[in-house]
C-alpha cells in the first residue's frame, strides 16, 4: 500500500482529496495538510511514498515546495490552472490533475503512482540479498551491520537503537527512522512510530503487540495497524 499525504489550502478541496484517497484501495492516508509548511513537518516525522499537492497555495506554493525537497516522494499535482502542467512535469511529477476532477481521474493518477511504486519495489529487491549490509557510525566507530541480523529498530529522539537477532549488544546511531526505513528491504516494516520490525522474525501477533522472541514484545501503532494487518492477512492460511 502506498503511504500518501494530501495538501490543499482550500478546506473543500482538501476534504475531497481525503475522500478520494479513502476510496482508493492502493492508497493509505498518512496526513492531510493545509499548507506546504505543515506537510514538511509530516515528512520530517513519517515515511511518505507519495503526495497529492495543490500548486496554488499561499506562503509557499506547491511547485516551490516540491523543488525544495531533497528526499522527494512521488508527486501528483492538483490545480485549477493548466499553464502549470509543464512546470509540474519538469520536477518529475507522476501526474497532473486539473480541477475540478472526479474520483475516476484521481484513481487513474493513483494507478500511475502504483506502477512507479512497484518498479521501485522490484528494484529494491534486485539489489538487496541476504548478505547485504549497512554501515553506521556509532560511538566514534563505523560498524558493519548485516541486514539479516537486525531484529528490530527503535527510535530514541534523534537516535536509533538497532537490536539484533543473534543476541549481540544493540548499536545506537544518529539517524532518522525515515532514512532507515528507506534503506531496509521490504522484509522490514514500520509497525509503530518508534519501531521497525524484521517481518521474518515474527513469532506471534496478538491484538496490539508483535512478539519477536523471548521478552521481546512490541506495540502496534494505530497509524500502522491496517498496513501491518494487510500483510498478515496476505500470509494467512485458511481452509
Amino acid at each position: 500500500m502506498i503511504r500518501c499525504i494530501v495538501i490543499d489550502d482550500e478546506p473543500l478541496a482538501l476534504k475531497q482529496l481525503i475522500s478520494y484517497t479513502e476510496q482508493t484501495p492502493e492508497l493509505e492516508l498518512v496526513a492531510s495538510c493545509q499548507s506546504a509548511r505543515e506537510a514538511l513537518e509530516v515528512l520530517r516525522k513519517e515515511h511518505v511514498d507519495a503526495m497529492f499537492v495543490d500548486i496554488n497555495m499561499p506562503d509557499l506554493n506547491g511547485l516551490d515546495f516540491v523543488r525544495s525537497l531533497e528526499d522527494r516522494p512521488m508527486v501528483v499535482f492538483t490545480t485549477a490552472y493548466s499553464q502549470y502542467a509543464v512546470e509540474g512535469f519538469q520536477v518529475n511529477a507522476i501526474d497532473y490533475l486539473l480541477k475540478p476532477f472526479g474520483l475516476e481521474e484521481f484513481r487513474r493518477a493513483a494507478m500511475r503512482l502504483k506502477e512507479q511504486f512497484e518498479l521501485k519495489y522490484a528494484a529494491s529487491l534486485s539489489c538487496v540479498d541476504e548478505d547485504d549490509c549497512i554501515f553506521l557510525k556509532s560511538e566514534y566507530k563505523i560498524a558493519r551491520i548485516p541486514i539479516a541480523d537486525i531484529l528490530y529498530v527503535e527510535a530514541m529522539s534523534e537516535y536509533l537503537r538497532i537490536h539484533f537477532s543473534n543476541g549481540s549488544r544493540p548499536i545506537t546511531a544518529l539517524l532518522s527512522m525515515k532514512r532507515m526505513e528507506e534503506r531496509l528491504p521490504r522484509t522490514f516494516m514500520r509497525t509503530h512510530r518508534s519501531y521497525i520490525v524484521n517481518l521474518k522474525r515474527i513469532v506471534e501477533v496478538n491484538k496490539s503487540h508483535i512478539v519477536l522472541g523471548p521478552n521481546v514484545s512490541l506495540p502496534i501503532g494505530d497509524l500502522y495497524k491496517d498496513t501491518f494487518m494487510n500483510y498478515i492477512n496476505s500470509k494467512f492460511l485458511t481452509k
